[in-house]
């Protein structure tokens, strides 16, 4: 029997019995993923439950993109991991996670570098208490006379978060770079079990505050699967026109720094000022700039009656006429070109080892995209073409931002013209017990996944959290691997990842 055929079929938004989850021995756990991943499967969630004092529970998600279908698998492990990066380098940051976070040894292998650097939250009670060292990171050391290291962060000039790079290099050319970060760590996982959802749901507007209504959404859904609550076509086109604005404004955003890093500042002025206009979209629809209070379990807190939104209508007319003209003064500019073009690649190849994901992915040409491979909420029934390059450069990520914003403006036109009617929330009662759900959401940034698993009572035993960022960090440490120290800057803003998305 192959590992597809014993693992439970699951779907995006379905809560299912935990029981039914089949529980494989640590080396077929291992195997089967391994298996499942070198078979164009992807891990979509791997972390560590605690069964018993003495017993810890590995829970795997793999997503078979192309025919939208997601399997669960587990192992019962006592404090050592089974193998499972050894012959899948895509399970790599979780397995280091789950040896952070649950206190666990991996077999086989010497203490993992940690993931952020702070002591275990998550582990059973009878594991005796590992030292733990917050300050302990095992950086890469290149011999030779001509190899020098650069250390930068993470306290940095601008006012980014805190993150700590450090290059191994040979004048200008990068051979090895170490990303440490844990800066930000909240404790959001165990705070999203221990409080009430009145209180859990600001936790979760504040995972990534600029990915609020994607996060939310994410939290919501699994909320909502779990307590059998159904929202109306409304408030789902309302949640769907909500994240595009924040697509929207991160996009713009983000080709408006890029145009900042290389001193083009003609088109870095007016995507700062195309931002606003976004960011105020959020604000009339939500009384805040980043959309806090919108999204809640049920549906949406305020509604858009017609007024609002004819004139919502009317500003996203007038950015669709704006826009164009500036894409064009940015990415038709030979003196940009120039400085995008080759700069920071990462490869279709690279995407497929490490399972990258979002704008990342895409502009390598891996078409991953949750809204049309597990479509859920208004995209099951409004599809928006997946934006895609090869190149997987600067320029490519550049390029697929722009394609992404054309399209939601699209999206947002399509479904304010025709908004469904009915209530804005409906009540969401209590969970029901013993189950697990995943919910996945794509975010600007890409796969948001939050996973969810309820006690004998209904309670929240478990709450996994896993930003795109936790993915991707990874990426722009491959991109600058023979680039030009000079060129990070840019680099790293053409991936422009969170740092508390990831440490949570």
């Amino acid at each position: 029997m192959s590992g597809r055929d014993e693992a439970l079929r699951l779907r995006n938004r379905r809560a299912a019995p935990l029981a039914r989850v089949p529980v494989l021995d640590g080396d077929r756990f291992a195997e089967t993923i391994a298996d499942a991943v070198s078979g164009g499967d992807r891990i979509i969630s791997l972390f560590g439950l605690v069964e018993t004092p003495d017993t810890l529970r590995l829970v795997a998600v793999l997503g078979d993109d192309e025919q939208g279908q997601l399997r669960a698998i587990s192992s019962l492990v006592s404090q050592q991991l089974p193998p499972l990066s050894r012959g899948c380098p895509q399970a790599a940051r979780f397995e280091r996670e789950i040896a952070e976070q649950c206190g666990a040894a991996v077999a086989g292998f010497q203490a993992p570098k940690p993931v952020r650097r702070h002591p275990p939250d998550h582990a059973p009670s009878g594991w005796p208490a590992r030292p733990h060292d917050r300050d302990w990171f095992p950086f890469t050391s290149i011999a030779g006379e001509e190899v020098h290291e650069v250390a930068v962060g993470p306290v940095h000039a601008g006012v980014i978060e805190p993150g700590h790079f450090r290059f191994q290099a040979h004048g200008e050319e990068v051979l090895s770079l170490d990303i440490m970060l844990g800066y930000q760590h909240r404790g959001v996982e165990r705070l999203l079990e221990a409080l009430d959802r009145r209180r859990a749901v600001l936790v979760a507007e504040s995972i990534a505050g600029d990915t609020v209504i994607a996060h939310t959404s994410a939290w919501c859904g699994a909320i909502e699967a779990l307590a059998r609550c159904q929202k109306s076509p409304r408030a789902q086109a309302l949640r769907g026109i909500a994240l595009e604005l924040e697509r929207l404004a991160n996009h713009i955003g983000d080709l408006g720094t890029l145009a900042g890093d290389v001193a083009y500042q003609p088109a870095a002025a007016y995507f700062g000022r195309l931002r606003g206009e976004c960011l105020n979209l959020l604000m009339l629809v939500s009384g805040n700039r980043y959309g806090r209070g919108l999204v809640r379990p049920g549906g949406v807190g305020f509604d858009v009656p017609a007024e609002m939104a004819a004139e919502i209508g009317l500003r996203v007319g007038q950015l669709r006429e704006a826009l164009p003209p500036v894409a064009s003064l940015l990415l038709d500019a030979p003196s940009v070109q120039s400085r995008f073009e080759g700069t920071g690649v990462v490869s279709a190849e690279l995407c497929g080892v490490h399972g990258f994901v979002g704008p990342v992915a895409r502009s390598a040409g891996v078409l991953r995209d949750v809204r049309h491979d597990y479509p859920y909420g208004v995209y099951r029934f409004v599809q928006i073409p997946v934006a895609s390059a090869w190149a997987g450069d600067v320029f490519a990520r550049a390029l697929v931002r722009w394609l992404e914003i054309q399209r939601s403006l699209e999206f947002v036109t399509e479904q304010l013209r025709a908004l469904p009617r009915g209530e804005c929330r409906v009540p969401c009662g209590a969970l029901a017990p013993g189950e697990l759900v995943v919910a996945l959401e794509e975010g600007w940034r890409g796969e948001v996944v939050h996973v969810a698993v309820t006690d004998d009572a209904g309670r929240i035993r478990r709450h996994k959290v896993t930003d795109p960022s936790f993915r991707n960090w990874d990426a722009v440490a491959l991109a600058m691997r023979g680039g030009q120290i000079s060129d990070f800057p840019l680099c790293n803003k053409s991936f422009n990842l969170s740092y508390a998305g990831h440490d949570l």
